[in-house]
């Protein structure tokens, strides 16, 4: 049996691809291909309207916020964020929490001026940082909530009168949280909303318009809330996948119930982990990410052979991001907890015959 543990693109629900796989065949019995029918047919129209309220439910949104579906992945919103919101004259607050936040800061200094409010880059960005005072006239607040590269969570949103922004690429509707707090989300599908191929973006209409800038058509919110995420041809099949996925957390009983799913897995896993001297994690302890866990062991050769050892059973991306090496167990909202028992029987075995 394969265990699908990759950082993203990452595991779908088994019913999703099912789903998924007919309707490339066939959609709705149409005699058509869900990748060939018009996107501005009635057919993917209610994909489109099914996949927008799903999110308003699972979310909790008030009616003030939109929810869009565009091209680009969470890359395209580190510029097109502060390209909307932040004035060449204003400034914008970022928290520098690892690999994808130092993206969106270089991103952003093409259209205003940032304040790093705080940093973890001291320790390899190996815990989140605290006790930073976010200033009162930042045009917003923008933070990553989840850190796939390094392994931390912010988990609790930070108290401030100015707008949030956050990147929820890697843990979106894996915990409940006050959505209605941020005045945009956004996140790629390929963790925990689809395939790879989207983007969901969640915005209050009431923050846009005012960095008084020439904007591309293709880049301004206000046209792609005008046109319902069909300014031009959307990615069909993937915003399909969202829809399909989407339903299937519900289906779950939504993100309270998946919640405790993710926090039984994310414990037997650090458990296994701290209880087994062989391995380390290198992240503070209170802002481990339940999504992505990362450890290393020591010895570089036994590394090698866990590597080995781990593909020989099945397991698939256990391999740490290139830029830090080690290990890493994503476990996103469609991973098993089954998979996460046979994992860590398999780390114990490891660990007793090499510890």
């Amino acid at each position: 049996m394969v265990h699908n543990f990759n950082a993203g693109p990452s595991i779908l629900p088994k019913e999703v691809f099912q789903a998924a796989s007919e309707a490339i065949l066939n959609y709705n019995n149409m005699g058509l291909s869900i990748l060939e029918i018009g996107h501005r047919t009635d057919a993917f129209q209610a994909v489109m309207d099914e996949a927008r309220s799903l999110v308003k439910e699972l979310m909790q949104l008030n009616d003030q916020k939109e929810v869009l579906f565009l091209h680009g992945g969470a890359s395209t919103q580190f510029f097109q964020v502060p390209m909307n919101l932040l004035a060449a004259d204003r400034k914008a607050a970022y928290l520098d929490g690892g690999t994808w936040g130092v993206k969106a800061i270089k991103d952003a200094k093409l259209y205003g001026t940032v304040e790093v409010v705080a940093s973890s880059k001291d320790k390899n960005y190996s815990y989140i940082p605290d006790g930073y005072t976010i200033p009162n006239d930042a045009a917003y607040f923008h933070y990553t909530t989840n850190n796939t590269v390094e392994g931390t969570q912010m988990h609790s949103i930070p108290e401030t009168n100015v707008p949030l922004v956050a990147d929820m690429s890697s843990d979106i509707l894996s915990t409940q949280m006050d959505f209605n707090r941020f005045s945009l989300i956004y996140a790629g599908a390929q963790k925990n909303i689809g395939a790879a191929g989207v983007n969901l973006v969640i915005v209050d209409p009431s923050i846009l318009g005012k960095a008084d800038r020439a904007l591309p058509t293709m880049m301004d919110y206000r046209e792609h809330i005008k046109n319902g995420s069909m300014l031009n041809t959307p990615p069909v099949f993937a915003v399909y996948v969202c829809m399909l996925t989407l339903r299937w957390l519900k289906q779950q009983g939504g993100v309270a119930a998946i919640q405790q799913i993710n926090e039984k897995k994310a414990q037997l896993l650090y458990d296994t982990i701290d209880q087994n001297s062989i391995y380390t994690a290198p992240v503070a302890k209170k802002d481990r990410s339940r999504m992505n866990a990362v450890f290393t062991i020591q010895d570089t050769e036994v590394e090698k052979e866990f590597l080995t050892a781990a593909k020989a059973e099945g397991f698939y991306g256990v391999k740490g991001h290139r830029s830090v090496g080690g290990f890493r167990i994503s476990m996103y909202n469609a991973l098993p907890y089954e998979s996460v028992v046979t994992l860590t029987e398999f780390m114990k075995e490891f660990a007793t015959k090499k510890g």
